[in-house]
């Protein structure tokens, strides 16, 4: 792929109570694979996605694990920001999270957009 590869935001509102979530991940994880730019941006129960031990027993078969699919896409570059305001509504603090989720306000997210990333919403 070229050097100036396209970068994609997937935004993710459904928690571990949602096959979506899983879907979400399998997509954004699909999108490195083709040489892409990929971030994930966590709202609503999906920040509850990222809180350490909750997506550990999540399988929406024939997908990946979930967290198998978190930590994949962390691993080969991809960044997961969680929403400033939904992880303070539920009280988390950055030691509840996994390693490596960024917590941010949508300003992250509208940078990318702003420069000409495509989005996907799940």
């Amino acid at each position: 792929m070229a050097q100036d590869s396209r970068e994609l935001v997937v935004l993710i509102t459904h928690g571990t109570d949602h096959e979506l979530s899983s879907v979400a991940f399998t997509i954004a994880c699909g999108g490195l694979t083709a040489g892409m730019r990929v971030s994930a941006f966590l709202t609503s129960s999906a920040v509850d996605l990222v809180r350490r031990g909750s997506a550990d027993h999540t399988h929406v078969a024939p997908l990946d694990p979930l967290m198998a699919l978190m930590s994949d896409f962390m691993a080969r570059g991809g960044t997961i920001f969680a929403c400033t305001p939904c992880v303070k509504a539920r009280g988390y603090t950055q030691e509840d999270l996994i390693d490596g989720v960024v917590i941010s306000g949508a300003s992250a997210i509208h940078e990318r957009l702003k420069t000409g990333a495509a989005s996907l919403s799940f």
